[in-house]
């Protein structure tokens, strides 16, 4: 399933992409009558709060996807809208606020090789916070205080449900899907200290989606290309099965001291290609748009301003 978060008539809902059409998540199963639903009694109106329902929610998200395909949703429910077409609403970031963003630095063999750093013996491991987290279309907006502003294409995991020391062979369990992520990166802020937050952590600097394409639907997040475009070059161009640590390993490195909750988004860092790397670096500008796209998780576009 393609679940997404969408702004319609100035509300963020929980929608579902169902071949061309947006379906309200909510409103839809609504519609389905009571005694026939296979999920909760209701399900909630945002992407954070329906991951904390678990697998339930997932199931009721199913059967609205089901019923759905074969037309047996009408367009609206109770002088409500159901279905939109694409042009009709604008799709936000999948999760807003998550309490969590966990990135991973230097864990792609060709981009250690072309920053010239030592492989890591464990994951390197640096946050994110809610600030940067930005939708498809939305800007991504230079700050004053950094002059190497550069793009980093990755694949990103969400938890779907809580996750303490867990096993390696049940990892996959505690994954409820996979989206794009741009981990924007001040470069010179980035590289004053031994801490990479101030070059990472700035406002707008985690476009994310356009989809949370649940697990089922990526069967082995290890085989997925990752690409990336600026103006329409290809920058990046690489696949998942050049992680050095995987997805499981991943969930199970990070939940050995530190609770993972539904909603935490673990993003698996970027290939090669980085703008900083090249000779001469390349690096983002007012007016540039950056295009990425993971596997099947969709197209992930922003344009480039620069801030006040």
């Amino acid at each position: 399933m393609r679940l997404l978060t969408f702004v319609a008539h100035g509300a963020h809902r929980l929608g579902l992409a169902v071949g061309e059409r947006i379906v309200d998540l909510q409103r839809a199963y609504q519609a389905i009558p009571e005694a026939q639903r296979e999920g909760p009694g209701d399900l909630p109106a945002d992407m954070l709060a329906f991951l904390w329902l678990g697998e339930p929610a997932m199931q009721a998200a199913r059967q609205v996807e089901r019923v759905v395909a074969r037309g047996a949703v009408a367009p609206s429910h109770a002088g409500q809208r159901i279905t939109y077409a694409p042009g009709e609403v604008r799709i936000a970031a999948p999760i807003a606020r998550p309490s969590k963003i966990i990135c991973l630095g230097l864990n792609y063999a060709d981009h250690i090789a072309e920053t010239g750093a030592k492989r890591p013996e464990v994951p390197v491991l640096f946050p994110k916070f809610a600030n940067a987290i930005c939708g498809p279309g939305d800007r991504i907006v230079l700050p004053r205080a950094s002059s190497a502003v550069d793009f980093e294409g990755e694949m990103a995991f969400v938890i779907g449900k809580t996750a303490s020391r867990v096993p390696l062979d049940r990892a996959y369990e505690y994954v409820a899907g996979y989206m794009n992520l741009h981990d924007v990166s001040a470069r010179d802020l980035q590289h004053e200290t031994s801490q990479w937050l101030r070059g990472k952590g700035a406002d707008t600097f985690a476009p994310t989606g356009p989809y949370l394409v649940t697990r089922e639907d990526v069967p082995d997040p290890q085989t997925l290309d990752v690409r990336l475009w600026l103006n329409g070059e290809l920058m990046q161009s690489s696949n998942t099965k050049h992680l050095i640590f995987d997805v499981p390993f991943l969930v199970h490195h990070i939940s050995k001291t530190m609770t993972l909750e539904p909603g935490d988004v673990v993003s698996t860092g970027t290939p090669s290609g980085v703008g900083f790397a090249r000779k001469p670096p390349v690096l983002l500008k007012q007016g540039d748009v950056v295009r990425m796209e993971v596997g099947n998780l969709g197209v992930l576009e922003n344009p480039v301003v620069q801030g006040d």
